[in-house]
């Protein structure tokens, strides 16, 4: 049995985001899991996602980026406080800030790879470096500013 991903530990009502959020039907679903002092997630853009023939369009990568980035934070918060991941224990972060560099043109029709890690931890905010390899290939490189979802943007918020 495969372990769960992070995102399969965010709580039902925090689970719509179209990047990676499991209860969005038409969303990405990206998951991303521990990898040692990474975190690590895979998706197969869909031929849909062309920006020119045989290449992937540039926001579908910073999507991923941002996404995998969030959950890289997560990941990380969990690490640090030395907690197993729970619907209760795992803190849900937004972008408060997304920088991406494309390094070479993204193939499509291969399974993309994303490798993140947390450079900085503090408090509520983390920042956390994705990088994008197609076939083995680094094709970008973003930073993903990540914050826990402030109490305007949940139920009990005001």
């Amino acid at each position: 049995m495969k372990a769960k991903s992070i995102q399969d530990h965010y709580p039902d009502e925090y689970s719509y985001c179209y990047g990676c959020g499991r209860l969005n039907e038409k969303g990405h679903q990206i998951k991303s899991y521990p990898d040692g002092e990474e975190a690590v997630a895979h998706f197969t853009p869909q031929p849909y996602y062309i920006a020119v023939p045989g290449f992937v369009y540039g926001g579908l990568i910073a999507s991923l980026i941002d996404c995998h980035g969030i959950g890289t934070a997560a990941i990380a918060y969990n690490r640090a406080k030395g907690n197993e991941a729970s619907s209760d224990s795992v803190p849900r972060y937004v972008t408060a800030s997304l920088q991406i560099d494309y390094l070479k043109p993204t193939p499509l029709g291969v399974e993309l790879e994303l490798r993140g890690k947390v450079l900085e931890l503090k408090g509520r905010k983390a920042i956390s470096q994705v990088e994008v390899f197609a076939n083995g290939s680094l094709t970008a490189r973003g930073t993903v500013v990540a914050v826990q979802i402030p109490d305007s943007m949940t139920n009990t918020g005001k």
